[in-house]
């Protein structure tokens, strides 16, 4: 079990790591000046591959995480209402993740109509639920 819950904390920190990095991204691309394309085909073509890798990297991370619960178990049964609040902020992670490549699919069409102020408040998220999730799993409030 502890090679699981091992691999499963690589592989969560390495999908955080590209859903704080991705944002950022589209912070430089709201502000990448029009006449400017060369540098936006550059961070397009950067925010594509990060995507896809840590798509590639939320899939495993996932696949130990369930593993975790329902071959192991953990989590589950009478006072683990922890648990149903972490799952709750996986899904919103899960969103968040999808709504990264939404908004890329946007930025690849043609543009956005949000600013970079706005994507730097974006950027944040990630962080609020890493956080709720680790307080959820280490501190096990309910």
């Amino acid at each position: 079990m502890l090679w699981v819950k091992s691999l499963h904390i690589v592989f969560i920190a390495s999908w955080f790591a590209g859903l704080f990095y991705l944002p950022r991204i589209f912070v430089n691309l709201a502000m990448v000046p029009p006449e400017s394309v060369a540098e936006r085909e550059r961070l397009l073509l950067m925010a594509r591959k990060l995507l896809r890798f840590t798509t590639f990297l939320a899939i495993p991370a996932l696949g130990f995480g369930l593993w975790l619960w329902l071959g192991y178990g953990i989590g589950r049964g009478p006072g683990n209402g922890w648990m149903h609040a972490k799952l709750a902020l996986v899904l919103a992670v899960i969103g968040y993740h999808h709504a990264c490549g939404a908004l890329l699919r946007r930025f690849v069409a043609g543009g956005t109509q949000r600013n970079d102020r706005w994507y730097r408040w974006f950027n944040e998220l990630p962080v609020l639920l890493l956080l709720g999730i680790v307080v959820l799993v280490v501190v096990k409030p309910f």
